[in-house]
């Protein structure tokens, strides 16, 4: 009851990001729905229908991401002063926080079923002339606890995500002194990542053994070893993201900074491990998209990719990008006091607009480059 009393006192705001989880969870839902619905109108087709499910992680992965982003924004839950002395402490707060990610998550599967059972058919009759009939198996029962076991995947898996990113000792506190100093762990990792990905990708396309895997459009057939290189490639980016934000800071500060550069540096160091790991998720998406571009329009063949691929496309670009918004909304509210110290001691507003639209243009200049070479290099191996 205080989760949905606090849902319910929050500001407009805050309640749209909440629909914005709900309408991602939504959109994850109906894909469960619709991979379940394929393997009941196809029981022949049990690999197919497990490489279906197996793709529908990605999706759900991004949208666990974007549900816990929001979580951590959330005001309702952040610690004030007073609320220990009535039971509030950090540990109810991070319930409450899980709680309120539940509620959403919840509504949202609930939306995927009705959605669902409405394009089935089982409502109000078959919309749409019955378009949807034939991918859906309108003419088959649909197995109920399967149905429901895959709608509580999404709101048990945000809900543990949330909890375990706002317990108690995870916060994100201040760097110690000198600790900006360093590169963040990561980078090495996501260089060495991205190397092995695409050495894996390189070496199973000029081999060409293994089995294939029955992906839509111009990846059918494609080695399973250059889809695992591809995979490796994507999460060494995203791993490499708070190093590379990192090191746009520093970049900021070479060559005698004015005391613009160095504000705009200083926060981007501090600000690398919190907004990293979106940027860095992004940049792994893009490379994506810009690998399986390159790769369906270079390759022959007329196979396209059906709606429901691009369903889970739109829900995996959309949710990262919501993802590194929140973060950069989070990084804000971090820096209030800071922002205010500054404005107190005469620094002007434009300054401190100057500074972020700096920390954007060197994010934007070191990234987009990046991420183009790596979705670059990763086509390669299946553009022959």
């Amino acid at each position: 009851m205080l989760a949905l009393r606090l849902v319910r006192g929050t500001r407009p705001v805050v309640q749209l990001r909440r629909l914005l989880v709900a309408a991602a969870t939504a959109g994850v839902g109906f894909l469960l729905l619709c991979t379940l619905g394929y393997a009941v109108g196809h029981p022949d087709r049990s690999p197919a229908s497990a490489l279906r499910l197996l793709w529908c992680a990605l999706p759900l992965a991004a949208t666990v991401q974007f549900a816990v982003a929001v979580a951590r924004t959330d005001p309702s839950v952040r610690p004030r002063p007073g609320l220990s002395a009535v039971g509030l402490g950090p540990a109810r707060l991070t319930a409450v926080a899980a709680a309120s990610t539940a509620v959403a998550c919840t509504l949202g599967s609930a939306v995927a079923l009705l959605l669902y059972l409405h394009l089935r058919g089982d409502l109000t009759g078959l919309p749409f002339d019955g378009a949807a009939a034939g991918l859906l198996a309108a003419d088959r029962p649909v197995p109920v606890a399967a149905a429901l076991t895959l709608l509580a995947l999404p709101p048990a898996a945000a809900t543990t995500a949330a909890g375990l990113a706002l317990r108690p000792g995870r916060t994100d506190a201040p760097a110690p002194r000198g600790a900006e100093r360093t590169l963040p762990s990561g980078l090495p990792w996501g260089v060495a990542l991205v190397a092995v990905g695409l050495a894996a990708e390189t070496y199973a396309a000029r081999g060409g053994g293994g089995s294939g895997l029955p992906l839509p459009g111009r990846f059918d057939g494609s080695p399973t070893g250059v889809l695992a290189g591809w995979v490796l490639t994507a999460i060494g980016l995203a791993t490499a993201g708070p190093g590379i934000a990192h090191g746009c800071g520093r970049l900021l500060q070479a060559f005698r900074p004015g005391a613009v550069r160095l504000l705009a540096g200083r926060v981007l160091m501090d600000e690398a491990p919190r907004i990293g790991r979106p940027l860095g998720v992004v940049g792994a998406v893009l490379s994506a998209l810009i690998a399986a571009a390159t790769v369906y329009a270079s390759g022959p063949g007329t196979d396209a990719f059906g709606p429901l691929t691009g369903l889970g496309a739109l829900l995996i670009v959309v949710c990262t990008t919501a993802t590194l918004l929140t973060a950069a909304l989070e990084s804000r509210q971090y820096r209030a006091r800071t922002t205010e110290a500054l404005l107190r001691l005469g620094a002007p507003p434009t300054v401190l607009r100057t500074a972020a639209l700096m920390r954007a243009g060197v994010l934007l200049a070191v990234f987009l480059p990046v991420t183009w070479l790596v979705g670059t290099l990763a086509a390669l191996p299946l553009t022959g």
